[in-house]
């Protein structure tokens, strides 16, 4: 068995095949997630899992250069970008309005779609390097 806190298989994987500047999507329940991005459903039901724990989790396993939020999430909720800060204190944040982020997403590697139901709660995280 894998030692370590990220336990999901899939996620594991994707962020092991990423390069520099790739990115990985970590969503709400209701991002769109474009044809041709894979999917990673973890979503059980509304809240389950929060949009926070997952960002932890794969945190601790991705090296991560910059992320990017759309700004309606200050506005929307809070909380959840006041965690955002927190957990990302050593990373550059580019904040993008919604519609430009969902272009973003295209590009991903992966979206990770959680049970989050607030809105906005969405991060596209770039990956850096390790050396």
């Amino acid at each position: 068995m894998k030692k370590g806190t990220l336990l999901n298989s899939r996620i594991s994987a994707v962020i092991s095949e990423m390069g520099h500047t790739d990115t990985i999507v970590i969503a709400d329940a209701g991002l769109p997630i474009p044809a041709g991005v894979e999917r990673i459903d973890l979503a059980v039901h509304a809240g389950l899992p929060d949009f926070v724990s997952v960002l932890k989790t794969v945190l601790s396993e991705l090296k991560v250069e910059e992320a990017t939020i759309a700004f309606e999430i200050a506005e929307k909720n809070p909380s959840v970008y006041q965690a955002i800060q927190e957990l990302t204190k050593d990373v550059k944040i580019n904040i993008v309005c919604h519609e430009e982020f969902k272009s973003i997403t295209k590009r991903a590697k992966a979206v990770v779609r959680t049970g989050e139901c607030t809105p906005y709660a969405n991060i596209i995280l770039h990956s850096g390097v390790v050396f």
